[in-house]
């Protein structure tokens, strides 16, 4: 009997690679989409991916700021990845905008789960909940690491919603959670072809780079995972036995610098890739700005920061091997220039 997946958030970036990367693997995939009309933008995405839906792909309507539809969505459903989370353009006035429904979102998936009888919960959490609130280090940051969201260290509301849901989620399961399994999934910033016009903000940063449309760079760094490799891992930990209870960071190499990043891309565009800059912004230029920009304050703190990672537990555990951080870098050019998302 074929197996029934619920994949939250099907219409965006990781959410639709989930619900391909379940499809490929012969899993029966109901997805959550906020209105109805979302449904054509799901099955649009897939036909990029090369797979056309048929009856194995189903839809409800649900949100995570409401308890409408949820029982509806997971009944029936082995297990559940719960993609969906909130994840602004730009730092929002309120932070409670992003904590509220990424943790409230959390727990009625959770409890609608449990209720259902479903088997395992994958969380799409963040390498956000892991390192951020710590005094620089080059120790490599574990799957044992938080964020200390009181270490006095500015934060951003990204940063805060994303800890926040994770841990309200583990309590619950300690709490209630009765027969329900749980694991998240960590990743850095996910890059990788696009499937559509919905795309990460790591995505949109590749994009800005490539338009030349930054004249300078900030001396930051990142990790990088591509979002099929993302995909793998959730369908992995649905099912690996040794995966309940456990958390998975996904990243793939060191981190690249916003100024390596830039040289790279500005090297395989060619001619095309001239108006490219890579000049570094000087640190004292956000500074100044910081206390007139929220956004530029919540991170000036990042400014030569290298917070490193590793993935080795979702290698041992799972037998993972992510794609190079340079090929998922290219992917992602590659497809901005086939698909011209706005």
């Amino acid at each position: 009997m074929t197996q029934q997946v619920l994949v939250t958030g099907g219409s965006g970036f990781i959410g639709a690679r989930c619900v391909l990367d379940l499809l490929a693997a012969g899993y029966a995939v109901r997805t959550t989409v906020r209105t109805p009309a979302r449904a054509a933008d799901v099955r649009a995405q897939l036909r990029v991916g090369g797979v056309e839906p048929g009856e194995e792909l189903t839809f409800a309507v649900a949100e995570l700021t409401s308890d409408d539809g949820w029982a509806d969505a997971v009944a029936g459903c082995d297990f559940v990845l719960h993609v969906a989370s909130p994840f602004p353009t730009a730092e929002p006035k309120d932070e409670d905008e992003l904590i509220v429904p990424a943790r409230d979102g959390a727990l009625r998936v959770l409890t609608a789960a449990r209720d259902a009888g479903v088997g395992r919960v994958v969380l799409t959490s963040s390498f956000a909940a892991i390192g951020y609130g710590h005094e620089p280090t080059d120790r490599p940051f574990t799957e044992e690491d938080w964020t200390e969201l009181d270490s006095g260290v500015p934060i951003s509301s990204y940063v805060k919603s994303k800890t926040i849901a994770e841990r309200a989620a583990w309590d619950f399961i300690d709490r209630e959670g009765g027969g329900l399994e749980l694991s998240t999934i960590n990743p850095v910033g996910v890059l990788g072809p696009l499937l559509g016009r919905d795309y990460s903000s790591s995505v949109r940063l590749v994009k800005t780079v490539a338009d030349g449309r930054l004249p300078r760079v900030p001396r930051v760094s990142f990790g990088i995972v591509d979002v099929r490799d993302v995909a793998t891992l959730h369908r992995l930990a649905m099912t690996h036995p040794d995966a309940a209870g456990e958390r998975f960071l996904a990243l793939s190499g060191d981190p690249i610098s916003a100024q390596e990043l830039a040289l790279l891309i500005r090297g395989h565009l060619g001619p095309s890739g001239k108006r490219i800059s890579t000049k570094l912004i000087p640190d004292w230029v956000l500074r100044t700005l910081a206390p007139f920009s929220r956004s530029v304050r919540n991170n000036v703190g990042d400014m030569g920061v290298v917070r490193r990672g590793t993935a080795e537990k979702a290698r041992r555990i799972l037998g993972w091997t992510p794609i190079p951080r340079d090929e998922a870098i290219l992917a992602t050019v590659d497809s901005l220039y086939a698909l011209k998302p706005e």
